[in-house]
């Protein structure tokens, strides 16, 4: 989608318009992206005694994955220090309402892929929330991140013509803080431990 096309939704007061808040800088909105800023909150992956996080809920060693993460939280323009090989989760900014005929790519800008830090998620059509970021520090030092710069980029992606999505029922829609992974809430688990039991006997 193109710069006057994403001006054009965002003016939309519709299922089909799309609403970013607060867009703090009228040059977020590029040419073929929307700049996304680093938000507040953050869960920083933990070391623990456990040998693995577990997904499998009817494991009698199950923890909850939340208890793998430690939540920080730092105020505009605050510096958070992301260390090489370290998972932490973060949001976007903004609050972001996706129409229900487009979907989101959100990947990091640039100037942050080249320092090492590598994200490409897809959202779904008709998304509401902050989005979710999962920030990886690939290089060897440690990077030094400020809530609110223009860190992520979204480029939409209009669904062919006549096709509308209208699920909103999604495991991250609606999320305003980083949420940790919910893997473990997967109905095909308990389905693959059904056909486990089954071949077994």
């Amino acid at each position: 989608m193109i710069k006057a096309e994403i001006l054009e939704r965002l003016a939309r007061d519709d299922a089909t318009g799309l609403w970013i808040e607060p867009l703090l800088d009228e040059k977020q909105v590029g040419e073929v992206t929307v700049d996304l800023r680093l938000g507040y909150d953050f869960l920083v992956s933990i070391v623990t005694r456990r040998p693995y996080i577990g997904i499998a809920r009817d494991d009698e060693r199950f923890r909850p994955i939340s208890t793998y993460f430690q939540p920080t939280r730092r105020e505009l323009g605050e510096r958070f220090i992301l260390y090489p090989d370290q998972v932490v989760l973060a949001t976007t900014l903004e609050y972001v309402a996706l129409p229900i005929d487009c979907y989101a790519d959100v990947l990091t800008r640039s100037s942050y892929t080249r320092l090492g830090i590598a994200l490409s998620t897809m959202v779904q059509p008709g998304f509401r929330g902050c989005f979710s970021v999962e920030l990886f520090n690939h290089g060897n030092n440690p990077i030094e991140l400020v809530v609110g710069a223009k860190m992520f980029q979204m480029r939409l992606t209009k669904l062919t013509d006549g096709l509308n999505y209208g699920g909103l029922d999604r495991k991250y829609s609606g999320n305003v803080r980083p949420t940790p992974s919910r893997a473990a809430d997967d109905d095909d688990l308990l389905r693959l431990r059904a056909i486990s039991e089954q071949q077994k006997s």
